[in-house]
């Protein structure tokens, strides 16, 4: 059975929709239900801060995916993210399954180069010293041969049906109605962004393969690219013209007055300042993957999540 821990998000709904393709047993376990039926499906609710529930919605399991999202907040993050990967290794542990989590890459910090799997952590926010913290707990018990265990780690995405992307909400969504878009921080620095779908097949191929266990992964992403070039293929895609307004750090920070969750974002600025480059070339080698293309990315999705108006 394969259990995914934080279902009803972007990637866990990917994942889910890859895992549907075959005759795997699935269990969707979140607070709340998910909207994803099907017959070898079913949902378990769960808090992932208690872990009696864990345990209980992780037996039987022989991969667990954990995918969860926590309130954008650095203290959320360092109060709770410490204890749901306790009570994950746990539940490993005593059911013996595979463990593989779906992580970001603010640990590393700022990183002058691209960003691979041996990067050393360097994180530069609160947040990314949470991920780095919850990251080194989960590969201390790989290395003392406690559970087998992977970290598959992805940059920014795109291709969201929530809108947890700022170039789906700001980018996307804008060129969609016809308005001028937003770009945070440098247009012209490199950013690579991640295909949504991606990511699920990405996760699936892992959890198929126990060979990719023990180690960590950056999951197939195309080249970075320049903000202004991402955008001028977004504009050539909803054929508009390429026009967009630069938010700063100080507009982040006063939208973040008003917006919590926006405010959370303010100290990842230097992400969007300096070159912002992901290496995922060990991922695409090892499974033959070639990561979907902007154009094409962003064409598929000009069809269905975010259509033109006319």
């Amino acid at each position: 059975m394969h259990t995914i821990l934080g279902a009803g998000g972007a990637v866990a709904n990917a994942l889910t929709r890859e895992l549907m393709n075959t005759n795997e047993t699935i269990r969707l376990v979140s607070r709340k239900p998910v909207k994803i039926t099907g017959k070898n499906i079913t949902w378990q609710k769960a808090d992932l801060l208690n872990y009696d529930e864990v345990l209980a919605a992780a037996q039987g399991s022989t991969v667990i995916y954990l995918v969860a999202g926590l309130v954008y907040d650095k203290d959320i993050w360092k109060a709770q993210w410490p204890v749901v990967m306790q009570n994950v290794i746990n539940a490993t542990k005593a059911t013996g399954a595979r463990l593989i989590f779906f992580d970001n890459v603010y640990m590393y910090g700022l990183v002058n180069g691209p960003m691979k799997e041996d990067t050393p952590y360097h994180p530069n926010s609160a947040k990314g010293e949470t991920r780095a913290g919850i990251a080194t707990m989960l590969m201390d018990e790989v290395k003392a041969g406690n559970i087998r265990a992977s970290i598959a780690r992805a940059p920014d995405f795109y291709g969201t049906d929530s809108l947890n992307s700022f170039v789906d909400m700001m980018v996307l969504t804008k060129n969609a109605a016809k308005q001028t878009a937003q770009w945070i921080g440098d247009p012209e620095k490199k950013h690579n962004f991640i295909y949504i779908p991606d990511a699920g097949k990405a996760m699936f191929l892992l959890g198929q393969n126990p060979d990719s266990d023990n180690q960590i992964w950056h999951l197939p992403t195309a080249p970075a690219i320049t903000g202004k070039q991402f955008i001028d293929i977004a504009a050539r895609v909803y054929q508009v013209k390429p026009k967009f307004m630069r938010v700063s750090k100080f507009m982040l920070w006063l939208i973040g007055l008003f917006q919590k969750v926006v405010m959370g974002t303010v100290e990842m600025y230097y992400q969007y300042n300096h070159d912002y480059i992901f290496d995922s070339s060990k991922f695409e080698k090892a499974f033959n993957f070639k990561p979907t293309s902007y154009e094409d990315g962003l064409r598929e999705l000009s069809q269905t999540l975010y259509k033109a108006k006319a």
